[in-house]
């Protein structure tokens, strides 16, 4: 009876032990599960910032919000701080989220979750706001710019957080320009300078640049600025036929580059008025021949000038026979003269110089070319003839050798002087022979 009796007590003592050790668990386990969860939260300024604190576990104990301020903004459902921005979205016992519209950049910071147990447990979560950059603006523009002007281009952004990055486009050609950038408050100011050395390349170029930041994912900011530039003009001809002739219809046209454009152009040939202009028509840039004869043949000469300075280039005009084939000719296409203002030399222009045969149309320079061949082969044949006279002439000479007597030597060996020796060898006719050569 006693043995049962003690047994009994051993049982009851036992189950006590694992009835207070499921307690104890039940505890640790329900204090781990109340620990509040959040995550950071970025937003783009003007846009709502949700803010969620989540419990797993929670024995009905409160959460509360508070801003980076340490002011309460929601305790459950209870709004705590008066500002319209801020709106509950969702409390319950494992769940407090709250929105904070039209989020600017005062907004920023850490926010703190709270759960009121013993202790109090705390989790916080850091609001980050991004400063839309304003549309950029270029400045250092000159409308219109000179060819040879040295001028720098300046963009320039606001309101960017963090600093935005500004890229510079030639066209659809991204190049490089140098960055500068500046703190303002919360925000900062992006500036990026382009140097150029305008030239005529540059008219009608359009600069762009663009504005790259992480708040902008959809329509990037940009802005586009269109280069004008004024340059003198140049010139070139070209001209219909290679080898014209006799009877045909021929137009040159004088082709001018320059802006403001170079109108009208003026035709001359030799330097003077165009001198029949019943067959030359002048019409805007093209002079027209309507039927080749061997007077058009000269120099013609095109000019065109704007404010900026002249350029001129010529064109030497041969008229070949009606049924002839002129020879070919390496001679290369004509070349522009530079305009009065020094600008460097088109190699596709004509030269203006009338001296400059190497720049002159290969059908002037066909004629020439014949002519010095022709000369060339005379004056060969000559010396050939002269050269060959002067040989025979020798050879002969050499061949025919004279031998003579003088009326002073038939006589002299006698004779006490010149008249004695004459009369004396006219009669000896046995005299020795003083003999003399030539050749």
């Amino acid at each position: 009876m006693i043995l049962k009796h003690h047994l009994i007590l051993t049982l009851c003592a036992v189950y006590g032990i694992l009835i207070k050790v499921t307690a104890q668990r039940s505890k640790v386990r329900g204090s781990l599960g109340q620990q509040p969860l959040v995550q950071n939260v970025t937003v783009t300024e003007g846009e709502t910032a949700n803010m969620t604190c989540r419990v797993d576990h929670n024995d009905q104990t409160s959460l509360q919000w508070s801003n980076p301020a340490q002011q309460t903004l929601f305790f459950g459902d209870k709004k705590a701080l008066r500002d319209h921005r801020i709106e509950l979205v969702r409390a319950s016992w494992s769940e407090l989220t709250i929105s904070i519209n039209e989020v600017t950049l005062a907004d920023e910071g850490m926010y703190t979750c709270s759960l009121f147990t013993m202790p109090v447990k705390t989790a916080k979560a850091y609001l980050t706001v991004l400063g839309v950059p304003e549309k950029p603006e270029i400045d250092g523009l000159t409308k219109p710019a000179l060819e040879g002007d040295e001028i720098t281009l300046t963009c320039m952004t606001h309101g960017s957080k963090p600093a935005a990055d500004l890229r510079w486009f030639r066209n659809e050609k991204e190049i490089k320009g140098a960055k500068e950038v500046n703190a303002s408050g919360r925000t900062f100011t992006v500036t990026s300078s382009l140097q150029l050395l305008v030239d005529r390349n540059d008219d009608g170029v359009a600069y762009t640049c663009k504005v790259d930041h992480v708040a902008l994912t959809q329509t990037p900011q940009q802005a586009t600025e269109v280069l004008e530039v004024h340059y003198a003009p140049r010139v070139v001809i070209t001209h219909s036929l290679t080898f014209p002739q006799e009877g045909q219809y021929m137009k040159l046209e004088c082709v001018s580059q320059g802006n403001p454009s170079p109108d009208p152009v003026l035709w001359t040939k030799d330097g003077g008025d165009l001198p029949d202009l019943d067959r030359m028509i002048v019409e805007g840039r093209e002079l027209t021949f309507t039927a080749l004869n061997k007077t058009d043949n000269g120099t013609y000469r095109c000019e065109a000038s704007n404010h900026l300075g002249t350029s001129s280039a010529e064109y030497v005009l041969y008229v070949y026979d009606a049924l002839t084939t002129p020879p070919p000719s390496t001679t290369p296409p004509p070349r522009p003269t530079p305009p009065d203002n020094t600008d460097p030399i088109d190699p596709h222009l004509a030269s203006s110089d009338p001296t400059n045969t190497s720049h002159r149309d290969p059908n002037a320079m066909g004629q020439h070319g014949t002519d010095h061949a022709l000369i060339g082969g005379v004056v060969a044949v000559v010396v050939f003839v002269t050269l060959c006279l002067i040989i025979v002439l020798g050879r002969y000479l050499a061949r025919h050798k004279g031998t003579y007597l003088t009326n002073e030597a038939k006589g002299a060996d006698d004779a006490p002087d010149a008249d004695t020796a004459i009369i004396n060898a006219e009669g000896n006719t046995h005299a020795e022979e003083k003999k003399e050569y030539f050749i």
